[in-house]
């Protein structure tokens, strides 16, 4: 029996479109003709089809229904997705219908055509109507009942509007039995949505358990992060695979699939509540201004551009070295002032920061008020296995662009840093920490000399320039992060590879990432660092488990010999620490924002620096690691690269 309704259901929706439309008019125009017939049996007792002037009143019926049916659109509907308010728009439909056709019964006075039918039919056109489309939509939803429960058990954590949405669009989804909602509310607890029961957040584990629960879908879009965080950690412990709401502007327009539905984002990963920017900070410098990106297409510089774009700059200028990522970026900020209907210019740029001579014609052509360096090579095992080119490109790069800045006279200069460089055990990390000694020497020089590379000094140039530079630690979802990494990972089955038990970071998300070097910018008195109060460091460890556990996974080890995912611990690479810190001194200042520190660290001034550049730049361009490490390790205070396997852990402050 139920084969054959399979089947059935099967050949029926594998017909064209065109075809299943003539199927429901014919349907129709049988159900109108029934009801007629029905309504005079029901008010003259009679079972003859047509006595008298009858006839006319079984034409009518067709003739009015279908185009009022097909004006109202009940045709381009599918059946088996419709919902209420479908229903609704049938009822209207049948009630324009129950108007005219009433007023032709009493215009008429047709013979044998009592006036009671007038109203006694419309209701049973209703009834057959609206119930077919109900059949249809059960039966038709049945086919997949089976399929749905083999696919995942679900229940929806929110019973308001958008909980109710995500039903209504899971009834398109084959791959999903939908088993209840969860709401806080206890006034909703007891109640039911089309027919689902309603538990309360402290019945979940235990649903979980008696239902079979699989998943658990977020559909609380209005909550507070601190909120969401609350539920996510209370969910994590349970074994279901946990995901969040697609946008409700998907939901509204019922294109929703169980496709659209998005992994818990890396907020909800970090453990605290981002960093809210300060409005009136991130504009101040952008907005009117030409503002200049270097490394635009990567993780950070894209964040940024997206962000600079907002504020409305007169021109922003996007410099990148890698075709396809500036490309990238600039095909999506053409979009993005498209829909916002900005008026910005923007300007993609092909270049090196390894080319002055390439980045003062640029500066001097397009004459940025404010500049963003981002460029940097990052990754610290490659860095770490090519120190030359980390020099060349996060040091000499850093000197190129700050020269062709202090050249044209830009007004600022921010440079996007790292807590690696904070006593680093790495090339990577002392490259960047070079980077800020060289901004920081410049900042105290009222004019400069630059040496150039036929071994001359440029003429002195004066410098009204405002450098600062912005340290922040890793960033969920860029590339090289390991939640990108993890996430894969996951959806191979494992294992997730973490180099070292105890191995911690300090964690942002990118926009908190991007606003604060905007932010910076802002504060930037000449020379300072800025680092943000990011909280306590996160454990690697613990990110995988929490990955895990919130994709419904079980952790496989001594303790869980049958989990379902296992960790390897591979061992710290080359230049890697255990620990990471923000600050090199002591004391941090505040500022205008209460997440965002400032310090002025020991820096050596220009004149004794210089020199020590020539030979670094020497020394680089012969890919001579030995020279590159002696002179590191005499200008970046708290570098040893003899630590790089096991690294120091931070003092805890109170």
């Amino acid at each position: 029996m139920k084969s054959a309704h399979n089947k059935s259901a099967v050949q029926l929706l594998a017909l064209s479109r065109p075809v299943k439309r003539l199927m429901v008019v014919a349907l129709d125009l049988v159900l109108s003709l029934a009801s007629v017939w029905v309504a005079f049996y029901l008010r003259l007792d009679q079972t003859d089809m047509a006595l008298l002037q009858q006839k006319y009143v079984y034409l009518l019926a067709p003739v009015l229904a279908v185009p009022i049916f097909i004006n109202f659109g009940l045709y381009r509907a599918i059946f088996r997705y419709t919902g209420m308010a479908a229903m609704f728009t049938t009822v209207k439909a049948i009630g324009i219908y129950a108007a005219l056709f009433f007023t032709v019964l009493l215009v008429f006075k047709w013979e044998g055509v009592p006036r009671s039918v007038g109203l006694i039919q419309p209701l049973l056109l209703l009834l057959l109507v609206g119930g077919s489309r109900a059949v249809a939509r059960f039966w038709l939803a049945g086919l997949s009942a089976k399929s749905r429960r083999a696919g995942g058990r679900l229940l929806i954590y929110g019973a308001g509007e958008a909980g109710a949405q995500t039903a209504s669009a899971l009834a398109v989804s084959r791959q999903f039995f939908l088993q209840g909602f969860i709401d806080d509310d206890n006034t909703k607890v007891g109640g039911s949505i089309y027919g689902v029961d309603i538990i309360g957040a402290d019945d979940v584990a235990d649903a979980v358990e008696r239902m079979g629960i699989t998943d658990i879908l977020l559909a609380i879009p209005s909550l507070g992060r601190s909120q969401r965080n609350d539920i996510i950690a209370r969910l994590r412990s349970l074994p279901v695979h946990v995901r969040t709401l697609p946008g409700m502007g998907d939901l509204a327009s019922g294109r929703v699939t169980i496709q659209d539905f998005q992994e818990l984002d890396v907020e909800d990963l970090l453990g605290r509540p981002p960093v809210p920017p300060d409005r009136t900070l991130l504009a101040r410098n952008l907005s009117g201004k030409v503002v200049l990106v270097t490394g635009a297409g990567g993780s950070i510089g894209g964040e940024l551009c997206r962000q600079i774009i907002l504020e409305k700059p007169r021109q922003l200028i996007l410099l990148e070295h890698n075709e396809f990522g500036l490309y990238s970026i600039h095909s999506e900020l053409l979009g993005l002032c498209a829909e916002k209907a900005l008026q910005v210019d923007v300007v993609p740029l092909l270049a090196s920061v390894g080319n002055f001579e390439r980045l003062k014609e640029i500066c001097q052509v397009y004459r940025p008020a404010t500049v963003y360096h981002a460029a940097a090579y990052k990754h610290v095992p490659l860095v770490e296995s090519n120190p030359s080119e980390g020099v060349l490109n996060n040091v000499f790069g850093t000197l190129n662009m700050a020269r062709a800045a202090v050249e044209s006279e830009a007004a600022h200069f921010v440079l996007v840093s790292t807590d690696k460089a904070v006593r680093p055990t790495n090339v990577m990390g002392a490259t960047k920490r070079m980077a800020e000694l060289v901004l920081q020497a410049l900042a105290a020089s009222a004019s400069v000399r630059f040496h150039l590379p036929d071994g001359t000094d440029s003429p002195e140039v004066r410098n009204n320039t405002l450098f600062a530079m912005v340290r922040f630690g890793n960033v969920l979802g860029s590339s090289g992060s390991v939640v990108p990494l993890f996430r894969k990972q996951i959806r191979d089955g494992g294992p997730l590879t973490v180099t070292h038990a105890d191995v911690t970071r300090y964690f942002m998300t990118i926009p908190e990432a991007a606003q604060l070097v905007l932010q910076a910018g802002v504060m930037a008195q000449g020379g300072d660092v800025f680092v943000l109060d990011m909280g306590q460091p996160v454990k690697i460890l613990d990110l995988a488990r929490r990955m895990a556990q919130l994709s419904g996974l079980t952790l496989r080890d001594e303790h869980n010999p049958h989990g379902d995912i296992e960790v390897n611990i591979t061992g710290l690479r080359p230049g890697e620490k255990l620990y990471e810190e923000l600050l090199i001194g002591d004391n941090p200042q505040g500022t205008a924002h209460e997440r965002i520190m400032k310090a002025r660290e020991d820096f050596v001034p220009w004149p004794a620096l210089a020199p020590l550049l020539v030979e670094l730049r020497q020394a680089a361009m012969q890919s001579n690691g030995v020279v590159i490490k002696n002179i590191l390790l005499q200008l970046v205070l708290g570098y040893s690269p003899s630590s790089a396997s096991a690294g120091t852990q931070p003092p805890v402050s109170d």
